[in-house]
């Protein structure tokens, strides 16, 4: 979707008018059937009487294109401004620009992302060559247009306000600065420079006009590259009813149609290898040219398995495939072929920064895709805005007439394939009620370590093997290094420890520096190891065989518990139980992350010596 489009004159006269803002608005609001903020308005105005005097020279084209404020089909991502032509030898050419009136930056030591002030405060966002560098790999991955008509496109990005430094065009940087260069504050004549070199013909073709209307399906260049990735990846060999899963929903998948929708849940503990499939499930149908997406509520499993399938930790195109469960409130009905929810348990109801947006998540997911599988584990709830569960996924499924169908992944793949372990656990944590009173340490490695440094230790001797054991806690210590450094979040006697949380990003699980760090729920739900180590603090302690969860002892800087006083004073006894729920499922994400073996520390006394009495030789 277009919001603005015009010739170069037209837009030089527009802006001329002095009304360039509200011009954008009207034609804003015929395109979305809203309006939009002050602020908003504001920046258009402001930026494009910069992009007025950039085009003002003759050897631009009158007629060359002028599109603003185009929105990505399959996203909510949209590019500012884009001129297009024909370059020299007339070949079609489209420049991408993304505006930014930034007047400073920060340089960060995660791949592609800058720190900036916006109107709260200090955030963390993607750098804007990466951002204009992102749109075009979408356009060629995705719109056939592109793709067949071998239209040209250069992206880059102009900070009108912004007097260049070492932050913004830092060499860590480099890689996406070359393909989308930045263009600072004096930099205008650069900027025209680099638009003339590519544009030297008016848009004879309706370029843009053909690129809204292109069809949206991967490339096949992509699914040649995805699928190379993946295969003899042991990782993502599947086994067993695994692939009962995988067949079933690429029938239901072919099947589907805009009046044919499906939906299939699959049900599946810790380990049964809901990620393979997904992942696999993903590969696969964008092989078929289907407009696919992987998402996750929680960013962690989407940036490592973003890495394993680039064999790197640098971004790339594979990143447009993975996606947020908040993108979607927004999108047209069917608008993908098919969505894979990875860890559905933890959709929310909201979607946005504030919780503000949208109605609700599995309904926008069902509603966007003409096919949905929902992977889910009900006792992996760890917040109090997870909703995702197999009754809601029904209702809103029956909603919007969908099909359903439910499978189950039962064949046990992590803790060492011991269902005895997971029943164990259960027991302990007095989850459910089982058989398994008693550990046999034989069927999977399991010790209460008699302090946090020896438990540190011993996970960092375990993975000098092959960079697969690490240190993990409840959420019961306040993340005070994110503000500075050199603090020590996690003090329990002389053991001080680090939260990975900024250092290392969401894929901390897979640097090897980040085994001398401590991670929680939120960087480690999905993911696996083989072996971890898990510290057990105050919000989880037992007294008399009884275990009780004290939600008053997570840290304030815990979002998983945010609002949990106002629910107490509207319902005390439901929300008693929604939070005892999810700090004993928090502890039982976190213990059985590890194939190979679980080693704890717990910092109550009589809680650490209750887990002694249910092991064999702890």
């Amino acid at each position: 979707m277009i919001v603005y489009s015009a010739t170069k004159n037209s837009f030089q006269e527009d802006v001329l008018s002095g009304d360039i803002g509200n011009i954008i608005l009207q034609s804003y609001k015929a395109a979305t059937g809203r309006s939009t903020g002050l602020s908003e308005i504001d920046s258009w105005k402001n930026s494009l009487q910069y992009m007025e005097r950039v085009i003002a020279d003759n050897d631009i084209p009158k007629d060359s294109g002028v599109a603003i404020e185009y929105h990505i089909p399959q996203s909510s991502k949209r590019i500012d401004f884009i001129l297009t032509g024909s370059d020299a030898n007339n070949r079609e050419s489209a420049i991408l620009i993304e505006l930014k009136q930034w007047q400073s930056a920060n340089i960060t030591d995660k791949d592609g992302v800058v720190t900036t002030r916006f109107r709260h405060g200090e955030v963390e966002t993607a750098h804007p060559s990466y951002q204009a560098w992102s749109y075009k790999q979408l356009l060629l991955d995705f719109n056939e247009t592109v793709d067949e008509d071998k239209i040209q496109l250069y992206p880059c990005a102009y900070l009108h306000n912004y007097d260049e430094d070492d932050s913004i065009n830092n060499e860590f940087y480099g890689e996406y600065t070359t393909e989308a260069p930045l263009f600072f504050k004096h930099d205008a004549i650069k900027l025209r420079d680099f638009i003339k070199s590519h544009v030297k013909y008016g848009d004879k073709n309706k370029i843009m006009y053909r690129i809204d209307h292109g069809k949206i399906k991967p490339s096949k260049s992509l699914a040649d590259k995805l699928s190379s990735m993946i295969m003899g990846n042991k990782e993502f060999v599947m086994i067993d009813d695994q692939k009962v899963v995988y067949e079933t929903a690429m029938k239901l998948a072919i099947n589907s149609s805009d009046n044919h929708k499906n939906v299939l849940i699959v049900e599946g503990g810790p380990g049964t290898g809901k990620s393979v499939v997904a992942i696999n499930l993903l590969v696969a149908l964008i092989d078929k040219q289907l407009l696919t997406q992987y998402i996750s509520r929680n960013s962690a499993p989407r940036e490592v398995y973003e890495a394993k399938l680039t064999g790197s930790f640098k971004k790339s195109h594979i990143s447009n495939l993975f996606s947020g469960s908040g993108s979607f409130h927004s999108l047209e009905s069917n608008t993908f072929d098919c969505l894979v929810v990875d860890e559905a348990h933890r959709l929310n109801m909201k979607s946005g920064m504030f919780s503000n947006l949208g109605e609700n998540q599995i309904k926008e997911i069902i509603n966007s895709s003409k096919f949905s599988i929902f992977f889910i584990d009900e006792n992996q709830k760890v917040t109090l805005k997870d909703i995702g569960d197999k009754e809601e996924i029904r209702n809103w499924a029956s909603n919007l007439k969908a099909n359903v169908t439910e499978l189950t992944l039962e064949s046990q793949f992590r803790c060492n394939g011991s269902d005895g372990y997971l029943a164990w656990l259960d027991q302990a944590l007095q989850i459910r009620n089982t058989a398994n009173t008693i550990l046999d340490n034989n069927d999977y490695d399991f010790k209460v370590i008699a302090s946090p440094k020896e438990l540190h230790d011993l996970i960092i001797k375990k993975n000098q093997i092959n960079n697969k054991a690490r240190l993990v806690a409840g959420y019961c210590w306040n993340w005070i290094s994110k503000k500075n450094p050199e603090l020590k979040d996690i003090t329990i006697g002389d053991y001080k420890a680090t939260w990975n949380l900024n250092s290392h990003g969401q894929s901390w699980i897979i640097h090897h520096k980040s085994v001398t760090e401590v991670g929680c729920i939120h960087t480690s739900q999905g993911l696996e190891v083989d072996y971890v180590g898990v510290i057990i603090g105050p919000d989880l302690i037992v007294r008399n065989g009884e275990v009780i969860t004290r939600p008053e002892k997570r840290a304030s800087t815990d979002k998983s518990v945010h609002g949990m006083k106002k629910l107490l004073a509207e319902e005390p006894e439901i929300t008693k139980l929604r939070l005892d729920q999810i700090i004993k499922n928090t502890y039982r994400t976190l213990m059985t992350r590890g194939q190979k073996g679980c080693y704890i520390y717990c910092t109550d006394e009589e809680t650490q010596n209750y887990f002694k009495r249910l092991t064999t030789n702890s």
